[in-house]
């Protein structure tokens, strides 16, 4: 069977960002992140599942996927992929088959973690956690099958443009505002607060003409924490990240 051709082969025009989600631009790949923190309150957290501010693990580790079932034998079977970046920062996935315990754990290890969602045809029967020696790295809620995480690393050997991000605000008490953080840890320094925005309710869009640009092994997250609580919060980022050119720009020529 033929391979789905890019219109532009036949001197018309398609967009950039359609061929690149279609793997037609060579070296260029696409994250779509998207995160969810339902209690929301005094204290900064990272927007993700499993609330509170997010622990990033030292080394590669292999990580254990368990179910919170109270027979976690219902729960044989099911197929779990866990992706992230291996110790080189390399992008890895692997899925794993939870046993009659209700485990099951990776032979790859992980020094990050930013996706992991129910691989088979079987749902779970309760909550997934994915984690090393009881630090919690990602979280399966009941009926999502997928992790909801504002929470990504750039692969080595990339650099990453932030195309556009969100955050939104669900509370039924009035009188509170939620503040929201894009943050960003270059490899070996700090977090540092890329935007900051406020919200009283409603929803907050950037796009960005002139996207901001992360080098390699770059942490990215977000975070927010309100002024009452209960807050129900949402936020996610579009990014495209592409493979650093081997070709010293500076003395090249064609």
């Amino acid at each position: 069977m033929a391979i789905p051709s890019s219109i532009t082969r036949f001197g018309k025009n398609e967009p950039f960002y359609l061929q690149a989600a279609r793997g037609q631009i060579e070296n260029h790949k696409h994250t779509f992140k998207f995160g969810f923190n339902g209690d929301i309150n005094g204290t900064e957290e990272t927007v993700w599942d499993a609330g509170g501010l997010y622990t990033y693990p030292s080394s590669a580790l292999a990580m254990t996927v368990t179910t919170t079932a109270g027979t976690p034998a219902t729960d044989n079977g099911v197929k779990v992929t866990v992706q992230g970046l291996d110790e080189d920062y390399n992008e890895v996935s692997q899925e794993v088959t939870l046993a009659g315990s209700g485990t099951a754990t990776t032979t790859q290890t992980f020094l990050r973690v930013f996706r992991a969602f129910v691989s088979g045809s079987q749902e779970p029967t309760a909550t997934l956690n994915i984690t090393n020696d009881g630090t919690t790295y990602a979280r399966i809620i009941l009926g999502q099958n997928q992790t909801l995480m504002s929470v990504w690393t750039v692969p080595a050997g990339y650099t990453a443009y932030f195309l556009a991000g969100s955050v939104s605000l669900g509370t039924a008490n009035i009188n509170q505002y939620l503040t929201a953080r894009l943050i960003a840890r270059l490899s070996g320094g700090v977090f540092r607060t890329q935007q900051k925005v406020t919200l009283e309710g409603g929803s907050f869009q950037q796009n960005y003409e002139i996207p901001l640009e992360f080098p390699e092994k770059t942490d990215i997250e977000a975070r927010a924490v309100s002024s009452g609580s209960n807050n129900a919060v949402s936020a996610t980022f579009d990014i495209i990240y592409i493979k650093n050119s081997s070709v010293d720009l500076n003395n090249y020529s064609p």
